[in-house]
């Protein structure tokens, strides 16, 4: 028996890329899955992929965001395959620019799709599985962006990580009903990471059906869509029943585990830290955190080829 079989799951953003490969995964573990995007034909195409392999597909197209959206998604759960178990967050756009040239409406789509969408869907979900004692899974998409900052992408950073504020809280308030929350921070190819040289080679390889070089593979933790699908489906199974609040990264060979922020030094002054004792004597000038994800250098083979 695969390990979700009788499972139903709602994957948003499913469509294509990330989202497609974690619903045809959980489909091909037994699951029958929810499709959903803003494109009919998009979402058809994707429901195809899995029912012509022998699984389990439907499609609810519909922009993720609001109350409503997230109820039809339940819905469409419900009136397709008669329950639900399982919920993967993944619908999100991206509206990258540096803060002077970002407008309020670059932003409050981003938010509105990633986190707001993250919490309508989660609330509409745990609602049910809490109502018909469903011991049920979500997991959230995070990002690199999120744990670590991102030039151009305020709106984006912003969202993920409030994903991963948001799921380490309803780990604690679904424990007592036995639903689990977890984040995963996908590291993958993707059509954004196309347009990079610094992964040229690496893209080139997987268009050509050929492995990706190592040094993307496992000193950089970057590989495909199908690298990531295998721990949304462990997630989403019951061997991953005592598994909740976790932060956990996927791509290529390697598997993470994001730690939560923490103290990592603590200094005292006698009667507290007024201006002038910062100022004679900041205790953590030489322990400044990084900021930003930093690539290694390129080994030469690997360096991308510049057209001429």
């Amino acid at each position: 028996m695969s390990a979700l079989s009788g499972k139903v799951a709602i994957v948003t953003g499913s469509g294509r890329g990330l989202g497609l490969a974690y619903a045809q995964e959980l489909a091909r573990q037994g699951a029958a899955v929810i499709i959903n995007d803003v494109d009919q034909a998009v979402a058809d195409a994707a429901v195809a992929t899995i029912t012509e392999a022998g699984g389990q597909a439907a499609a609810v197209v519909i922009p993720v965001g609001t109350t409503e959206a997230a109820q039809a998604l339940v819905k469409g759960a419900l009136d397709n395959f008669g329950h639900l178990d399982i919920l993967v967050t993944n619908a999100g756009i991206l509206r990258d620019k540096s803060i002077l040239k970002m407008t309020d409406d670059d932003f409050d789509a981003v938010i509105n799709v990633h986190l707001k969408g993250t919490f309508t869907c989660v609330r509409e979900a745990f609602a049910y599985f809490k109502e018909n004692g469903v011991a049920g899974r979500i997991i959230t998409i995070g990002s690199p962006t999120g744990q670590r900052g991102n030039f151009g992408q305020t709106n984006y950073a912003a969202a993920k990580a409030g994903i991963v504020g948001m799921t380490r809280t309803w780990a604690i308030e679904m424990k007592k009903a036995g639903v689990t929350a977890n984040t995963v921070i996908p590291v993958a190819a993707t059509e954004m990471t196309r347009t990079v040289p610094y992964f040229q080679k690496a893209v080139e390889a997987q268009d050509r059906g050929e492995a990706m070089p190592d040094f993307f593979r496992k000193e950089l933790g970057f590989g495909t869509a199908e690298d990531v699908a295998g721990l949304i489906a462990f997630l989403a199974s019951d061997a991953a029943a005592n598994i909740t609040g976790q932060a956990i990264g996927a791509g290529g060979d390697r598997l993470q585990l994001w730690s939560h922020p923490e103290a990592i030094e603590s200094a005292y002054n006698d009667r507290g830290w007024t201006v002038e004792a910062l100022t004679a004597g900041y205790p953590f000038a030489d322990k400044a955190q990084s900021v930003g994800e930093k690539f290694p250098e390129l080994p030469a083979e690997l360096q991308p080829e510049v057209a001429k």
